[in-house]
């Protein structure tokens, strides 16, 4: 089929009295995969925030265990709607350390301004700004979403995963039990035969990370759960270590970047001792690369 050209007309939504921000919500809301982040589900929308207003729209990518907070406007980008972004982004994370969080700002004018600031905040935020062109061809209307910004690929072992307030042992060795920490125990074990810096825990209330003693180094950390253990490693192979895993019947989900979690009971410690080990000497190997 030969496509026609068709002339279109850029219009702002802001400017023109038949479209609104509850409009624009609805459309996102009736498909999400429009914003150019893959398939996503809607979990909330107008999502009351704790002394800090109202989340736009909370979105979740169940492959990835990602959740987007979204902040939708109209018009161009302005400081108001950026630190209401990254602070709907903050209460979330806080609130549902279990999932990796990014903040998005949609707006119609993505500012020269605002990329500027966000550059000073490289690395420390994951976020993405998406500019709405919105077109009329004939009687119709094509809203085109374009990512102007892309700041989650964070390394995990230079971020502090937000797990709360610091905790002790004694707080895990009861929330889960021994025989759980003894296996976070062992791969901490594995940790240190292969790291040039001995590591050691940094227990916090959603998890379980890894600090020099100085930083945290994050390139493993663990959820320890009552009968099993999620353990995310940073691996560069990773879609070749979904399929290992997988394949040895070690449940294997894809993260942000390059992050792997599996989930380990003691018994399969036991059984796939060796094929953990290689996964342990890998992350340190890619975190001291």
């Amino acid at each position: 089929m030969t496509l026609t050209y068709v002339n279109h007309e850029n219009i702002s939504l802001r400017n023109n009295p038949d479209f609104s921000e509850v409009w624009l919500h609805d459309r996102i809301a009736e498909n999400p995969a429009i914003l150019g982040l893959g398939p996503l589900d809607v979990l909330d929308r107008e999502r009351v925030q704790h002394k800090a207003g109202r989340l736009d729209m909370l979105l979740y990518d169940a492959d990835r265990n990602c959740r987007y907070e979204v902040e939708i406007m109209l018009g161009a980008t302005d400081p108001s709607h950026i630190v209401r972004c990254i602070e709907y982004w903050d209460v979330e994370r806080r609130r549902y350390p279990a999932y990796d969080h990014v903040a998005v700002l949609v707006a119609e004018d993505v500012t020269g301004r605002f990329l500027s600031f966000m550059g000073l905040l490289s690395g420390s935020i994951p976020l993405i700004a998406i500019q709405l062109n919105a077109l009329r061809v004939g009687d119709s209307i094509v809203l085109n979403f374009a990512k102007v910004l892309d700041q989650t690929a964070l390394r995990e072992d230079d971020t502090t995963n937000t797990g709360g307030e610091g905790v002790n042992r004694e707080y895990w060795d009861a929330r889960v039990g021994e025989k759980i920490m003894s296996v976070c125990n062992r791969v901490l074990e594995m940790i240190n035969e292969k790291a040039d810096s001995p590591q050691q825990f940094s227990y916090c209330k959603g998890y379980v990370g890894l600090t020099d003693g100085i930083s945290t180094r994050n390139f493993i950390y663990f959820s320890p759960r009552k009968s099993y253990v999620h353990l995310s490693a940073s691996l560069n192979e990773r879609e070749e270590w979904l399929t290992r895993l997988d394949d040895a019947g070690l449940p294997a989900t894809p993260r942000r970047s390059s992050i792997v979690r599996t989930t380990i009971t003691p018994e399969q410690f036991e059984t796939h001792h060796e094929l953990i080990r290689e996964l342990v000497d890998a992350a340190v190997e890619n975190h001291q690369a």
